[in-house]
Formats: C-alpha cells, sequence, structure tokens
C-alpha cells in the first residue's frame, strides 16, 4: 500500500471498526475517495432518517437493479432480521413488485424502481413519498439508491 491507502485503510478501521472489505478494497485505489466514500455510507447505513426495514429495501432494489450479488448477500439477511419477509426479497430480486407493502415501503419500492428504471422521478410521486416518509427520509432514501448504486459499480467493474 502507498502511504496515502495506509491511512485511509486506517480512518477506515476508525469509523467502521473493520479493516476495508467488499467494494472498500478496489476503492482504496483512489484513497481519498474510499474515505469520503466510506463516510457516506457510514451516514447512509447507521445514522439516516430510515428505519432499517425500510433503508434494506433501498439496498436490496438498487442491488437486484445492477444485478450486485455480493451486496444482495450482504443485506439480504439483514433486510429479513429488519422484519422484510422473504417473499418481498424473492420478488425485488427478480424485479417484481412485492405482494404485502405497507405505505412507507410501497414507497421506498416506487421510489427506487422509478430512479433506477426511469431515471426520474415525477412530482407526483415525489410528493407522495415526501407525505409517507417525510423530506430527509426522501432524500436519503434517494441518497442510499445513488451510493448503493456507486459501490454496485465498483464491485461490477472488478468481475
Amino acid at each position: 500500500m502507498t502511504p496515502e491507502q495506509a491511512r485511509a485503510a486506517e480512518a477506515f478501521r476508525k469509523l467502521r471498526g473493520v479493516d476495508p472489505f467488499g467494494p472498500f478494497i478496489p476503492l482504496l485505489q483512489s484513497p481519498e475517495l474510499m474515505t469520503r466514500v466510506s463516510a457516506l455510507g457510514e451516514y447512509l447505513r447507521f445514522r439516516s432518517a430510515l428505519p432499517p426495514r425500510l433503508s434494506e429495501l433501498a439496498i436490496l432494489i438498487t442491488a437486484a437493479h445492477w444485478r450486485q450479488q455480493y451486496e444482495w448477500d450482504v443485506h439480504a439477511p439483514i433486510a429479513l432480521e429488519a422484519g422484510i419477509p422473504q417473499s418481498v426479497l424473492d420478488a425485488v430480486w427478480k424485479g417484481d413488485a412485492p405482494d404485502g407493502l405497507d405505505i412507507p415501503q410501497q414507497a421506498i419500492h416506487d421510489l427506487c424502481v422509478a430512479l433506477h428504471r426511469d431515471r426520474t422521478v415525477f412530482r407526483a410521486l415525489h410528493d407522495r413519498v415526501q407525505v409517507a416518509l417525510g423530506e430527509q427520509a426522501t432524500m436519503d432514501a434517494i441518497a442510499i439508491c445513488g451510493y448503493y448504486a456507486l459501490l454496485a459499480m465498483v464491485l461490477n467493474s472488478q468481475k
């Protein structure tokens, strides 16, 4: 490792309590980028305005869209633990609309699918999501989609 990479890896250890893993290993090729991506991820994973059952749903919709098996394998057990049924996970991986979502989960699903599939969120959907989740949680959900798309791109470029 270069000195910059070693400093970035140490900063990651201090922030996350573990050595760099998964997408953070190739991100070390750009140490400052890895440090900044890690800090954003720490907020989105552990301190966003979304409860885990909603943030994990957004993460899995993104992983399924990008066909990112590593992210799916990491987050599917977390989603199950957060109370998302296996039937919902199965539908998400297949790209189907899951049955039985509550209003906040449906809002997350529709928002994330629109972002990934349509690359836009029309005002009516945005307003519906904000009513269901609130302003900050809506923005955090959008950021989760972008963040995990970035991680998927990093991982998918390493096959």
